[in-house]
């Protein structure tokens, strides 16, 4: 016999889900909306408004392989899915928006299972979320990743080292998955060689990559040599790093352009967000996750300035955990009117950066 103890949990569960999956699709519409107007206004075909930056590099290998200068930069796994897509007449530009629109559904999931309702849509509605639309790996890379942080929670290895291997072909966030899925398992005991045997897949896929890249270039450093010509990511000090993110964030430097200060101002803020969760995973003992961002946050600081943050601050799932602790906290019995009207607040602004983000994206202006 179902009593209302039993429905109403299941009612909540239902409504919550309900209203990620209504912010994941009322977000895409809204950047649907905003591509289509932008089409019109600017006199250009929609598709070459989704074709920008790396786009190209990506379907330019999907196409030819790694032929352009500096293309060792970008991993397989999506020119792959790209190439496949144009074997059944699918063209690339589409296929990169089909793949990533999976992906950001499937991610959106992800954390509504991990860690709420609040997390979900907070991701969905993320200031960069224009980059889980398009042809590029942020949502397809974040279906995998978080998925394989799902499964390993939940202590079945298999599945999370082969969704942590997908994730690996990718980008090169890959890595740092696999140590910090490495910590957690070392850190539930019994079990953990077994555990951790389990994360050679991944490891595999990496190693592949490398010697794939060995063998067509001869060096075992090509990844890195292509970051730091195309992209200037050469390691230095994390004081000069900020040093000179700081100077990119000078209007006078970027004569004529002045909506690229203001994305390296945006770099900060999102290492600075990056930096707060590690800390907070820290402090409750939350060791992979600290891991898992914390490395991260590291490595752009000692990069030669703060460079694609704000995208990687999608791939930080525990800084929508912490923000989505937030949101949860505004819905208290006794928590102030003003507070959670601050909430709502800060809902509506990040909806409105995401589609100025979109924008900044489709014309050409930036992308980061």
């Amino acid at each position: 016999m179902v009593t209302d103890v039993d429905v109403k949990p299941r009612r909540w569960l239902n409504s919550q889900a309900a209203l990620v999956a209504q912010v994941w699709l009322l977000s895409r519409a809204a950047m649907a909306v905003l591509w289509i107007s932008l089409s019109i206004s600017l006199d250009e075909a929609p598709i070459s408004l989704l074709t920008r930056w790396d786009v190209l590099h990506y379907m330019g290998i999907g196409e030819s392989g790694y032929l352009a200068a500096n293309s060792e930069a970008f991993f397989p796994g999506l020119p792959l899915l790209l190439r496949a897509g144009s074997l059944i007449g699918l063209p690339m530009e589409i296929s990169g928006v089909v793949f990533s629109l999976l992906g950001s559904a499937l991610a959106t999931a992800a954390l509504y299972r991990l860690f709420g309702a609040p997390a979900a849509c907070l991701w969905a509605l993320a200031p960069t979320a224009i980059f889980t639309v398009i042809g590029y790996t942020e949502g397809l890379f974040c279906a995998a990743a978080f998925w394989s942080w799902q499964r390993a929670k939940s202590q079945v290895w298999w599945q999370a080292a082969v969704l942590a291997g997908l994730a690996c072909s990718l980008r090169v966030s890959g890595l740092f998955l696999v140590c910090a899925l490495a910590v957690m398992a070392l850190g539930q005991g019994r079990g953990w060689w077994k555990k951790l045997a389990w994360l050679l897949i991944p490891v595999a896929v990496l190693a592949a990559f490398q010697i794939y890249l060995h063998a067509l270039t001869g060096s075992w450093m090509a990844w890195l040599e292509s970051q730091q010509a195309g992209w200037t990511r050469s390691f230095t000090t994390p004081w000069q790093s900020l040093l000179h993110t700081l100077n990119a964030c000078q209007t006078s430097a970027w004569e004529g352009r002045l909506e690229v200060p203001w994305v390296f101002r945006a770099e900060i803020v999102s290492m600075a967000a990056g930096l707060v969760a590690s800390i907070w995973q820290l402090w409750r003992r939350h060791w992979p996750e600290a891991v898992f961002v914390g490395s991260q946050v590291l490595v752009f600081a000692c990069s030669w300035w703060f460079m694609s943050v704000n995208r990687a601050l999608l791939l930080w799932f525990p800084v929508w955990a912490m923000l989505g602790l937030v949101v949860k906290r505004a819905n208290r019995p006794r928590v102030s009117r003003w507070w959670r009207l601050a909430v709502g607040f800060g809902f509506v602004l990040e909806a409105a950066v995401m589609l100025i983000w979109a924008w900044l994206f489709m014309t050409g202006r930036w992308a980061s």
